[in-house]
C-alpha cells in the first residue's frame, strides 16, 4: 500500500485517502475542483470552484472546504455503488404452490463475460431453488411465477 503524505497547499489538498485539486474549468473562464480517490485514476467528483477576491485566481483550499468535498465525494461513490447494486440485483415476490416465494436475480459483472443466477426462497428464508441464467434474463412477476410453477426447473 502506498503511503500518502498529507498536502495542504492553496490548490492541492490531500489526506490518506483523497486529493482535491483546483483546476482550470474548461467549460468557462472559472475554476473547478476535482476530488480523486488515491486508488483511482479518474476523479470521483468534479465541480465548480469559487473565484478569489481578485476575481481572477481561485479561492485557496482550506480544511473546511476539503472536509466538505470529501463528504460530498464519498456520497457520490456511495450512490454510484447503490445504483450499480440495484442494476445487478433484482427481486420479486410471488405466490406459487400455495406459498409466498421471493425470486431474486443476481448478476455478477466480469470483463470476460457476466454471469447470473436466479434463486428462490420461502418466507422462512429457506432456499427452494437456484439456477444459472443468462445475464440478459428479464425478471418479472410472470417469469418468476412460471419458474416457481415449474418447480424451479433449469431455465434454458
Amino acid at each position: 500500500m502506498t503511503d500518502h503524505t498529507a498536502i495542504h497547499e492553496t490548490r492541492v489538498w490531500s489526506n490518506e485517502r483523497w486529493t482535491a485539486r483546483v483546476i482550470n474549468n474548461d467549460d468557462d473562464d472559472g475554476w473547478a475542483v476535482a476530488m480523486t480517490l488515491h486508488s483511482e485514476s479518474e476523479p470521483a467528483l468534479v465541480g465548480p470552484w469559487t473565484m478569489g477576491r481578485d476575481k481572477k485566481n481561485p479561492k485557496p483550499l482550506d480544511v473546511g472546504a476539503f472536509n466538505t468535498l470529501v463528504k460530498t465525494a464519498n456520497e457520490v461513490i456511495r450512490r454510484h455503488e447503490q445504483q450499480l447494486h440495484a442494476q445487478l440485483n433484482r427481486n420479486v415476490t410471488v405466490t406459487a404452490l400455495g406459498q409466498r416465494v421471493r425470486v431474486a436475480l443476481a448478476i455478477v459483472p466480469d470483463d470476460e463475460g457476466a454471469t447470473a443466477s436466479l434463486s428462490a426462497t420461502n418466507e422462512f428464508d429457506e432456499e427452494l431453488g437456484r439456477v444459472s441464467v443468462s445475464p440478459s434474463f428479464k425478471l418479472t412477476v410472470s417469469s418468476a411465477l412460471a419458474w416457481a410453477e415449474s418447480d424451479f426447473a433449469r431455465i434454458l
